[in-house]
Formats: C-alpha cells, sequence, structure tokens
C-alpha cells in the first residue's frame, strides 16, 4: 500500500512542477515567436510604412499648399487603412510631414513650379 500512495504523490508533484515550469516560460514562447514574426515580415513591413507616409507627404502636401484646404480636411483625401499616418505642416517652409509611428517618416515640400515634392529617402 505504501508503495502506491508514494508513486501518487510523486506523479502529482511531477504535475505540479511541469505546470508551474509551463506557466513561467508562456510570455517568453509568446515574445520569442512575436519578434520571430517581426523579423520574418521586417522588410514588407518598413515598405508599407514608408509607402504610407510618402502617400500621405505627398498628398496632403498638394491639397494644403495648392488646392489651400485644412488638414483635417486633407484626410479625406487617403486610402482605407491610413488612419495610423499622422500628420503636421509647417506654414513657414510650405512643408507637411506624415509619420507612420515608430517606422517611417517622410517630408514634401511645396516648391514653385514643381509642386509638392519628397524628400529624398534614407535608405
Amino acid at each position: 500500500m505504501a508503495m502506491l500512495g508514494r508513486s501518487g504523490l510523486g506523479g502529482l508533484r511531477g504535475r505540479r512542477f511541469t505546470a508551474r515550469l509551463t506557466r513561467r516560460r508562456w510570455p517568453w514562447v509568446t515574445l520569442a515567436a512575436f519578434a520571430g514574426l517581426i523579423a520574418w515580415f521586417h522588410t514588407p513591413i518598413m515598405g508599407y510604412a514608408r509607402t504610407g507616409a510618402s502617400f500621405g507627404a505627398h498628398i496632403t502636401c498638394s491639397c494644403r499648399y495648392i488646392e489651400g484646404r485644412s488638414l483635417e480636411d486633407c484626410r479625406k483625401d487617403f486610402e482605407k487603412g491610413m488612419g495610423l499616418v499622422m500628420l503636421s505642416d509647417n506654414p513657414a517652409a510650405k512643408s507637411v510631414t506624415a509619420r507612420f509611428p515608430l517606422l517611417s517618416a517622410q517630408t514634401a515640400t511645396l516648391r514653385e513650379g514643381q509642386g509638392c515634392v519628397a524628400e529624398n529617402w534614407n535608405s
């Protein structure tokens, strides 16, 4: 009888130990999986961020300084999915900067005779 009791407790202790290890590991496993996804999709994500910021800066610069509309009104010209793009303007320089949070920023400036021209990308 004593043998059965000991093996039963040992099995229970083993399951508790395994459950504790699993609870401790799942945040790290989740973090590693998330980091792996970011590394795998880094190039496409950066491409979308740069394209969105560039498109936002160019379209908003034209809207703001050629058409004379407000920044809020210029947001109506954005494509679906561009809700994360943030805008700021510099009336003195006649330029608009569009930012995709933490990933990309692009500035477009109004030049006489050329319209709104985006700055060169820093690849």
